[in-house]
C-alpha cells in the first residue's frame, strides 16, 4: 500500500472558525485534539494536505504575508504535536471572482491530484461546510463532515447529500480511518 492522502479544510476543522475571518496568527487557535489527530494520521502513513478558501485576501482583510504567518503557526503547532502538514493549497478569491479554485468548485482538489499525481477517488476530504463536501464529491473523493466550525449547520442543511459520514470532530474522523478494522 502506497502513501495515503487525506485532505483537510482549515477553518472549522483544524482551528476555530470565525464569521469575521481568521485575520492574524493570534486569531488562529487549534481545535482541541486536531493537531494530535494530524500526528496520528502521519503515524499511520497518511500525507496531510490542507485545502482552504481564503477570500479574506480577495476582500483585502489581510495580505499574503499574514496568510503565510498564519500557516507557519499552524505548521509549527502541528509539528509541536508530532504531526506534519505536507502542503497547503488555498484560494484567495471571493465569490465574485468566479474562479475555478474556490470550493465548492473542484479546482484546488484537481490541483492536489495533479501535484501528487494521484486520483482522488476514495481520498478522504474532511470539511465542516457544505462547499467542502460538494468539492469532494465533484472529484469522486470521499467527503467526511465534522460538527466543529459550521458543521452543526451543515448537518441540517437540506442540500447535504445523503450518506455522508458525520463525526464530532477531526480526532473522531481520524480515529475511524486509523483503527485496524
Amino acid at each position: 500500500m502506497g502513501t495515503k492522502l487525506i485532505i483537510l479544510d482549515r477553518d472549522g476543522v483544524i482551528n476555530k472558525d470565525s464569521d469575521l475571518y481568521i485575520k492574524s496568527p493570534e486569531e488562529w487557535v487549534p481545535l482541541p485534539g486536531s493537531l494530535e489527530a494530524i500526528a496520528r494520521l502521519n503515524q499511520w502513513g497518511w500525507r496531510v494536505v490542507v485545502c482552504t478558501n481564503q477570500s479574506g485576501i480577495g476582500r483585502g482583510l489581510f495580505g499574503m504575508d499574514t496568510l503565510n504567518a498564519i500557516h507557519e503557526k499552524m505548521i509549527k503547532a502541528a509539528a509541536h504535536a508530532g504531526g506534519s502538514i505536507d502542503a497547503i493549497f488555498y484560494c484567495p478569491h471571493t465569490n465574485a471572482d468566479k474562479c475555478h479554485c474556490r470550493k465548492p468548485k473542484p479546482g484546488m482538489l484537481e490541483e492536489i491530484a495533479s501535484r501528487y499525481n494521484v486520483p482522488l477517488a476514495g481520498v478522504p476530504v474532511v470539511g465542516d461546510a457544505l462547499r467542502d463536501l460538494q468539492a469532494a464529491l465533484a472529484v469522486g473523493a470521499r467527503p467526511l463532515l465534522v460538527l466543529t466550525g459550521k458543521g452543526q449547520k451543515t448537518r441540517i442543511d437540506p442540500a447535504l447529500p445523503p450518506d455522508i459520514p458525520v463525526f464530532a470532530d477531526l480526532a473522531e474522523a481520524v480515529k475511524s480511518l486509523t483503527t485496524d478494522k
